[in-house]
């Protein structure tokens, strides 16, 4: 990702006097022209990088310019240690060389401590056992925004409608389980967030687009999730876990959801959208799981149930 290609170029700089583009760009492999918008991120940001002709030449910091390592503290690195960890879990190899300048600006008498500090917190969003094809998506879909391309794909909506789309790429989101892409669709004309397990034909298209500044501190991706279920969220839905499910709730809730029902069991009310995922959910936990209230939902998962079960009826 560019941010940590940028932190990349400035950790090398501090540490060499100069550096041929050709050999970032290997390094990173981007192309030189790359590079070059990089040095000119890396400059706006007010660290002067100063690009010199000749044979011997190459780039590197402006000279009497010193960057202060202590403009970030040991805690500081190691939290951006220990977060670009978290994000290598998930195919993200690139982040290796960031970590490993990181760790070189740690005095030698310190690295015991460092490694310490960036051990107490790991996060794994890698799922169990390998998803090449998700993977893969995920390739696809950095290369495009490292670019700004836009990417073509059939996609499949959450009520099985299929259709051809055609996305400016923004930013990759990781939100519960589940990856999504948030951009614009040039089909609706808006912005989007589409679930990369629905996406089939994922490919890079040819056309370039000029970014739009977008403050996702507004976090879309939340605002959108609670326009789309405000009109559909039902209030509540009660469930009852028997003893012999009670692990099952106690892994699904939270203790503060959890409501003994003095038989060995758990009472919960939730409140989620009523669509396909939901019933799917409350399916999942078998026999473990009744729901209680409302009625139309009991009914409903009767009607699904019946329908499993006739499927495999000898």
């Amino acid at each position: 990702m560019k941010i940590d290609r940028l932190l990349s170029i400035v950790i090398l700089l501090m540490n060499r006097r100069l550096i041929q583009a050709k050999e970032l760009a290997d390094m990173f492999e981007v192309s030189v022209r790359t590079i070059y918008r990089d040095i000119e991120s890396i400059n706006g940001a007010g660290i002067p990088i100063v690009t010199y002709q000749g044979s011997g030449g190459g780039i590197g910091l402006m000279e009497g310019y010193r960057l202060d390592r202590n403009v970030l503290t040991d805690r500081e690195l190691a939290d951006i240690f220990s977060a670009l960890q978290s994000v290598s879990s998930y195919g993200g190899t690139e982040h290796t060389l960031l970590m490993e300048k990181i760790s070189s600006v740690i005095p030698p008498s310190q690295t015991a401590a460092f490694r310490s500090k960036t051990t107490q917190l790991i996060i794994d969003f890698s799922p169990w056992g390998l998803q090449p094809i998700l993977e893969e998506k995920i390739a696809t879909l950095k290369e495009a925004l490292e670019e700004n391309r836009t990417v073509a794909f059939d996609y499949v909506n959450a009520e099985g409608q299929s259709s051809q789309r055609s996305v400016e790429p923004y930013t990759l989101v990781l939100k519960g389980q589940a990856w999504y892409l948030y951009g614009y669709c040039l089909q609706r004309q808006d912005f989007r967030l589409f679930k990369l397990h629905r996406m089939k034909g994922l490919v890079k298209e040819k056309r370039e687009f000029i970014r739009e500044d977008r403050d996702m501190q507004e976090l879309p991706w939340s605002t959108d999730y609670q326009r789309v279920t405000s009109a559909s969220v039902v209030s509540p839905i009660l469930l009852h876990f028997t003893a012999e499910g009670r692990h099952l709730a106690e892994d699904r809730f939270d203790s503060t959801e959890l409501q003994p029902d003095g038989h060995g069991g758990y009472n919960v009310s939730i409140h989620y959208p009523e669509d396909g995922w939901l019933y799917g959910f409350l399916l999942s936990f078998g026999t473990a799981l009744e729901v209680l209230e409302p009625e139309h939902i009991r009914q409903k998962l009767g009607e699904l149930a019946l329908g499993v079960a006739k499927k495999y009826a000898t």
